[in-house]
This record gives C-alpha cells, structure tokens and sequence, in this order.
C-alpha cells in the first residue's frame, strides 16, 4: 500500500496563503471545467436541522490531473456563539489512476475559505471595472475579510464598508481589516446605501431571505453572491438578476438547485431553459464577460468540486516540495 500525507491546518496555512497563486490556481480550474471533460457530481448534502447545521460533500475528477479530491464540509451556524468556528472539514486525495488515498488535508474548512475567497478574486478579475475602487461586503465573518483581501489581489481598492444584522460585529471586522491591511474600511448600519455606493458588492451570509433589493443597484457594479449554496438559502432578491446586463453563475446546474438562480426560476423571471455563460466560459475566452463600464453584472458562486481538487493539489503539490507533513504507512 503507498504511504499516505497528513497534513495539519497549521502547515496548509503557511503552504497555501490566501495570494495569487491561488487565484490562478483557481481560475485555471474554472477554466478546465468549461472544457467539458471534468466529472464534477451534484453536490451530496446532510442537513442536520436540529444544531443549524449541513454537511456539504464536493468533489471532481479533472483529466490530466494526478490526483481528485473529495471534500467534506460541515457548516454549523450556531457555532459562534459557542465559540467555535462555524466552518469545519477535510479533504481526502485519491490517485486518479488509482484510486488509492494518497493525502489526508486535516484543514478544518482552511482550503475552503481560501478557494471560495479566490473564486471572488476570479470574477472580480474579469467581470468588474478596471477602476472599482469601493466595495461593500455584506456579512462580518471570515470569508467577509477573506473576500476584501483577495479583491485586493485583483484590483486598486480604496475604501470598504462592511454590512451585518450585528453591527457591532460589523465594526470589529472594520476594525480588524483597518489594523490589518491599513485601508479605509468602516461598518454602516445603512445597508442601502453601502451597496448603492459600491463598485463591488460581495454578499458572504447563510441568509434565509434577501438582502439586497434590485433597487439599490447601480450601473457598473460587480455583485458576487457567494452565500448562497443551499435550496434554502437566498442574499439577493430575485429581480436582481433579471435587472442585471450580465449573470455569471460558476456552475448553471448547481445555481439552479443551490444558488441565486433558483429563486429567480421559482419566481418565473427566466425560462427554465435559458443557459448562461458559466465563469469558466468567461476565463476561457469562450464568452464574453463584462462589455461596458456600464453594464451591472451578478457573479452566482455556490462552490464546486473543481475548486477543491484544483486547491488540494496545489497544497499535496507545495508540501512536496517544502517535505511538509507527517507520512503514515498503512
């Protein structure tokens, strides 16, 4: 039996920071996918109602790649207040010739975070304005900062505001990002005009309902809608989408079932049949993205399994090199 790697969220931390690389890392992976040839299964998800938790398990087989990961997932919404985080989880990596396990990425949702932070990074890189500058980050958890940093990666931001039912959550993200990345970030209890305001909108809950009105979009805006990754849950009203020049979803299939375009299909504002230009066609070159400074454009992001096995085997591939983590034979 080969050996297999065991790697620690402390070492996947230091080998795989939120910055460019993995940006590309996971932009090449959306473009692979437009390609096709990727086995990428629906999401498998377990609700666990009773503790406002899910599991989410995500996977894909990408040819030419060594390896595919699977990825388990849970989110625990109730966490914070135990003070634990809500994001948890692993990922496994299997041999593609094989079959056989090859790593264990003991991550605890780490690789996660960085790869869905990364997927904003994407669509900010090709859907907004050369010269956003403002953004508005609704939500104050982890992923919120994780998302503001990696616009940073892809275009000059200038100020920040953040947006939570909590404000005081909301201005001890502010203050944290301020500290951090010496940028003018504040918190606004004026949800309406944060997001009129901004070039970027990035929405980051586990909201039930929406957040964000059609109303309060403008011309040239970029609105990322990352939260939404389950049949119940929805951050933009529907006619956001319908009010949008262009909707990037990453994956048309799953943003039917999961993500921001299932509630504007239940609400009758597209035919069932309509496609649209998933964000690979768009890093690929095989569709247009953004065609004026005018345009208002909605990326839907709910997560795919090509994001995991693109961002699992960039760490296995790092941690080759530095001789990272613990070998365990079977």
């Amino acid at each position: 039996m080969p050996d297999i790697k065991i790697l620690t969220e402390s070492e996947l931390r230091d080998l795989v920071p939120l910055d460019t690389d993995a940006v590309n890392c996971v932009e090449q992976g959306f473009t692979t996918l437009a390609g096709g040839n990727v086995v990428m299964p629906p999401i498998m998800t377990l609700m666990v109602p009773d503790h406002n938790g899910e599991v989410c398990v995500k996977s894909a087989y990408v040819p030419g790649v060594d390896s595919f990961a699977m990825k388990m997932s849970p989110g625990f919404f109730d966490n914070p207040k135990l003070g634990l985080p809500s994001s948890s989880g692993l990922m496994v990596l299997f041999a593609s010739k094989t079959g056989m396990l090859e790593a264990l990425l003991l991550d605890n949702g780490y690789l996660t975070d960085v790869r869905t932070a990364a997927a904003g990074a994407v669509s900010a890189r090709h859907l907004a304005r050369q010269d956003a500058s403002r953004v508005c980050i609704i939500g104050a958890g982890v992923q919120a900062k994780l998302q503001l940093k990696a616009l940073m990666l892809v275009r000059e931001i200038r100020t920040a505001v953040i947006w939570a039912r909590d404000i005081s959550k909301a201005e001890a993200t502010a203050a944290d990002l301020r500290a951090e990345l010496g940028l003018d970030v504040t918190a606004s209890s004026d949800v309406t005009q944060a997001v009129s305001s901004a070039d970027i909108v990035v929405t980051t809950t586990p909201s039930s309902s929406p957040l964000v009105q059609s109303d309060w979009l403008r011309p040239g805006q970029l609105i990322i809608a990352m939260g939404s990754d389950q049949e119940h849950k929805v951050e933009l009203e529907p006619d956001c989408l319908s009010k949008a020049t262009l909707y990037v979803p990453d994956s048309q299939s799953q943003c039917a079932v999961k993500g921001e375009l299932r509630s504007a299909l239940e609400a009758g504002l597209f035919p069932d049949d309509q496609t649209f230009s998933e964000l690979g066609d768009i890093t690929s070159g095989k569709a247009p993205g953004r065609r004026s400074d005018g345009d208002i454009v909605i990326a839907d992001l709910t997560g795919t399994g090509v994001q995991d096995t693109a961002i699992a085997t960039l760490a296995r591939q790092r941690a080759e090199v530095a001789g990272k983590g613990a070998t365990f034979t079977s």
